[in-house]
Parts: structure tokens; sequence; C-alpha cells
């Protein structure tokens, strides 16, 4: 577990100043320019966690003794209404060594973030009907962090009504400086798909790869480091509901996200003054900033279910057709934001891995379809098997509420070349997602005006032919 804190008497190792330990190893100077690989996290999905710094620092008995452990002082995270059924409830207890609270008053940020949306409407964004196609966005020449890398593409609903979504994608060449980010509207899912991001949260800190998946649930602060350089990436944001993970049905207990396979952070404090630190707080769309002059990471203990954590993708388990036909991308959800309506997803995250597919005398590929959801893809690394061209990691697709869409006349033409013969075939080295909802999206115009937006993406459909021979049922001539 990691341990960090200050040398108060000057004593010890010499070092005056902040240090941290992980893997044994004693690390000085700003945590920020670190990117320790060995961090260590705690397994399982809606747990109920504990970890501590300190050995000694979570009260026992109680929540909110008189005094806590240390002098730390005890601070409720909630995540639902405290009145929420125990099985829906979340919330977490932190320990930290100044509470949240400390700070100036909040200031509307300037300049103002123009590109991020919490509220969808015919005033600030379009709908269409129309299939849309983007091209992965370049990565800023000048100095750019997360959120100043953030931009809404679309979304319905509304953060101040507790119903909606967001969806955003990012691209940054900055690790967030003497600033932490918090989310008031909602639950950051964050998709990288290049570039490490090491993120430092209330909680502790986790490292997410190209391939894994983070999320940050409303209200938790958390800073973005980059170790690798430029980053690029998605996020979905859900206002009013939390993600969990979808029920099994008859599939029975066990496939698709294991919750063993989760990740939380343990334990890990900063003890030093921060002259200046900013708090960006996103409320209702638009980012306020207040200052204070210490770290928002001095949790030295906490204990719940509120939490951030991470996956990796490459554990989840498939499930698909053995004998025939192709089964509805609903069998690879990752994770669900409910609805009140049962079966009805807010938002679905769903992808499409690396599997087998052994179908016998079936179009294999996507089926042509037409959804009461909406869909919008991201291609992490490879080629999607419904997309032969244009389709690139990084790039992203909308098909909105009953937009039909499906193979392009490339990939439908090669999978009845292939015919009968091939037999069972792995899809290699490809991972895509798909981020679904019951919602009508509406389209941000900077989305609809970006020079990466794809104008020609009808014309992967147009090479569609027909094959129609009422004399040769099945077969094309």
């Amino acid at each position: 577990m990691s341990i960090a804190g200050r040398d108060s008497d000057g004593g010890g190792d010499g070092n005056n100043g902040l240090y941290f330990r992980e893997a044994g190893e004693l690390i000085t100077g700003n945590p920020s320019q670190k990117w320790p690989q060995n961090i260590e996290y705690l397994s399982g999905f809606g747990s109920h966690f504990s970890s501590e710094a300190i050995p000694g620092a979570l009260p026992e008995g109680q929540n909110s003794p008189l005094v806590c452990p240390f002098g730390l002082y005890a601070e409720q995270l909630s995540g639902t209404a405290f009145t929420t059924p125990r099985s829906l409830n979340k919330r977490s207890w932190l320990y930290r060594i100044r509470p949240s609270v400390t700070h100036e008053p909040f200031q509307p940020r300037k300049p103002r973030h123009e590109s991020i949306l919490s509220e969808f409407n015919p005033e600030n964004c379009s709908s269409t009907p129309n299939q849309l196609r983007w091209k992965p966005a370049d990565f800023p020449e000048s100095p750019t962090d997360f959120i100043d890398g953030l931009y809404t593409m679309c979304g319905a609903g509304s953060s101040f009504l507790r119903h909606g979504f967001a969806i955003h994608m990012y691209a940054s060449n900055k690790s967030m400086e003497n600033c932490a980010f918090c989310n008031a509207d909602g639950d950051f899912l964050i998709v990288p798909q290049s570039g490490r991001l090491f993120i430092t949260t209330e909680c502790g800190r986790l490292q997410v790869s190209p391939g894994e998946i983070i999320v940050v649930p409303q209200g938790f602060r958390f800073s973005v480091g980059l170790p690798d350089g430029p980053s690029r990436g998605y996020v979905a944001e859900v206002f009013g509901s939390h993600f969990e993970l979808p029920n099994l049905g008859l599939i029975g207990s066990n496939g698709l996200a294991s919750p063993r396979d989760f990740c939380a952070p343990t334990a890990w404090y900063e003890n030093d003054d921060h002259l200046g630190y900013t708090i960006v707080q996103k409320f209702g769309g638009d980012l306020f900033t207040a200052k204070q002059n210490f770290s928002p990471f001095n949790v030295v203990a906490w204990h719940g279910n509120y939490v951030p954590y991470k996956y990796d993708l490459s554990k989840f388990c498939p499930f698909n057709t053995v004998l025939f036909d192709h089964g509805d991308p609903s069998i690879n959800t990752v994770l669900t934001a409910p609805t009140d309506k049962p079966g009805v997803a807010l938002l679905d995250f769903v992808i499409f891995p690396p599997r087998w597919v052994a179908a016998e005398h079936t179009f294999c590929p996507p089926y042509y379809h037409r959804n009461c959801m909406s869909e919008f893809m991201g291609l992490i690394h490879g080629v999607y098997e419904a997309k032969a061209e244009g389709f690139f990691p990084g790039g992203a697709t909308i098909h909105a509420c009953m937009t039909p869409h499906g193979p392009d006349s490339k990939t439908y033409e090669k999978a009845i070349d292939r015919g009968e013969k091939s037999g069972p075939y792995r899809i290699k080295e490809a991972l895509a997602f798909m981020f679904e909802s019951s919602l009508l999206p509406r389209i941000c115009p900077w989305a609809l005006e970006s020079p990466s937006r794809d104008p020609d993406y009808y014309q992967c459909w147009i090479g569609l032919k027909s094959h129609f021979s009422p004399e040769r049922c099945g077969k094309l001539v």
C-alpha cells in the first residue's frame, strides 16, 4: 500500500518536502511528475472497500467520532440520496487532513470553455437523422491539458433535471498542474485511445492505458497526468444515474465483465502546501474555479462503495453464436447506466473485442439495422469488422434512433465471397466500442462543422447493389 506524508520535524531522511513510497522505493519531489508503475489496487465492483495509507487512520466502530485518528477530518461523499434503498445506496467516508470546504468562493472560469455542454436543446445543438462519421482529431499544437482538451460531441437531456447523457472527446498534450477537476453534473466513463493516463483521485491513484477504461463518479476531484505525452480518447457522461454491471439473465452467473476484474485505488495522500491550487468544477456544463492552498488529494484513509475504478477490456469474456445467426450487440455490454424502465438504458457501454466467429450459414458481420436506441461508436485500435475503410482508431460515428446503418459495401461483398467454406475465424487485433442510449442525441455545432467530419460517409453504402434473383433462393448471381 502506498504511504505518503511530510517529515514534519526535519529528521529521519533529512527530506523536509513531500515524499511518497511506491513498491518499497522512496521518491522525493513533486509526485505529479512521477509515474510509478506498480500501483496497488483493490479488487471488486460495487464492493464496500476500506483503505488507509497509515495503519489506524480509519476510525473503529463509527464513521464520525468526536476526534478522528491522527486529527483527521471526517467527510462523507454521497453518490445517491440518503434514503435510496440500501442495495442501491452509494457513499464513501473520507478521512482527510483538511476538508474540501476549505476554499475561496467559486467564480466562473475565464475564458469560458465554449465546447462543453450539459444542457441540450434546439438553441445550442442540432438534430439530424443522417449517419455521421469523424476522422481522428489532431493533437493540439499549444499546451493543452485534459480540461481544455475536452469537447462535447453530442448529448441529450439536462444535468439540471438529472436525466440525460453527454458524449465528449479529448485531445491533450499537457499534464494538469496544480489543478484538479470535479464534475458535479454526472459520472465520467473515460476511454483512452492513444497515450496512457495517470489519474490521481481523492481515493488514490490509477494508471489507465489504451484498452482500459476508468469511471470517475460524480463529485470526485481528480487530476490527469500524461506519462506518454499526448493522449486522445472518448468520454461518456451520465446525469442522474450510475454505471453498473448488466444483468446476465439466461447466461447464468458467469461471463462478460467479472466483478473481480474491476480495480479501485488504495489510499494515497499529499500533505504539503500548494499555494493557489485550483479546483475546476463543472456545474450545469459551465466551468467554475476556486482557489485553495493545499492539494485536494489529502485523504489519508477512506471506506465505502462510492469510488473511482478502472477495468481492463482484455478481461471481458465474450459470448457469441455457436450455430447460426448473429447475436445482438447487447451481448457485449460491459457497463450500463439504467433508466427507471426495466431493460432500457440511459447509456450502455458495449465493446467489440477480439473473438472467434463460428456461426454456420450466417452473414457474420453486424447485420443491417435500424434501432430505437442511438449509437455512438469509437475505435481504439485495429479495423472494425463492419467497416473496411474510413473508420480509423480515434475516429467516431453516430447513428441516431432509426437511422439505418450496417456494413459498408466492401465488407458485405467480402463476407459473401467467403462463403460456407471458410469455417470459424478469429477477429484479431481489433477493439471497437459503442455508447448506446435510449435518448435521441443532439449534435454540437462544432462537431458538425469540424474539418474532421467525413461529408462522404454515406458513400460507403452507395456501392451496395441488388443481388435479387427470384429463380435462385439464397444464392447470388
